[in-house]
């Protein structure tokens, strides 16, 4: 269960795109912004639902809060992150793969975070290689050490195609990458996004080694 969240929190944390930018064709810049990601299992049924908002710009970062819940609508967590203007793009901060529901059952224990961020330029296109992202989280609780890595290689820009959710129709582009995720066992996959210019990303398909899909991400929702 923890593993299948931190899933769905790489395809939602992975998804912000925006409207009214400033530095970002893919990021929310725009205070009052918001939309919603709702996750699916691999039997289509839904699995978790994310609303987010762009609480504060300041200069060149802006601060998204978010709320996950379950398929009842249970509140699991609240958070916020931060996406930074970076060159032609932005960067998020590699602690933005991180569920905060995982946050906060380590949040009694020391932990230390690294990595090297990701990063989603604007000027994409087809045939277009982009930087791979990784993260190491070390929890030291009390005597016992755990580790977790997460690794997201072999970023590409494979194609453009138009796609409907509930939230509408859009023209995409689609990237792929390969997902490991290491925590006392690996997990590796790859997964297929959809990213529309001023939208974002409007879908998210995760695939097993055997290229079954074993979750889906649709933007059910999203306000200017």
């Amino acid at each position: 269960m923890k593993k299948q969240i931190l899933l769905c929190a790489m395809a939602i944390l992975l998804s912000f795109s925006g409207w009214g930018q400033t530095c970002s064709d893919f990021y929310p810049f725009n205070e009052g912004a918001s939309f919603q990601i709702t996750n699916y299992s691999k039997k289509g049924k839904v699995a978790a639902v994310s609303d987010f908002a762009v609480s504060n710009t300041t200069g060149d970062t802006a601060t998204i809060t978010t709320q996950l819940k379950d398929n009842k609508g249970k509140v699991l967590s609240d958070g916020s992150f931060d996406i930074k203007c970076s060159n032609n793009g932005i960067e998020m901060d590699v602690k933005s793969l991180l569920s905060p529901e995982l946050f906060k059952q380590f949040k009694d224990f020391k932990t230390d975070i690294s990595g090297t961020n990701i990063v989603i330029p604007n000027d994409l296109s087809v045939g277009q290689e982009l930087p791979d992202a990784d993260m190491h989280m070390a929890v030291d609780m009390g005597g016992i050490n755990m580790n977790m890595d997460v690794s997201l290689t072999d970023r590409k820009v494979v194609a453009t195609e138009n796609v409907t959710t509930p939230a509408g129709s859009f023209d995409c582009f689609v990237i792929t990458y390969t997902s490991n995720i290491k925590m006392g066992m690996n997990r590796k996959g790859t997964a297929k996004q959809w990213f529309a210019k001023g939208v974002g990303m409007v879908k998210q398909e995760d695939y097993n080694k055997k290229g079954k899909v074993t979750s889906s991400s649709l933007l059910t929702s999203f306000t200017n």
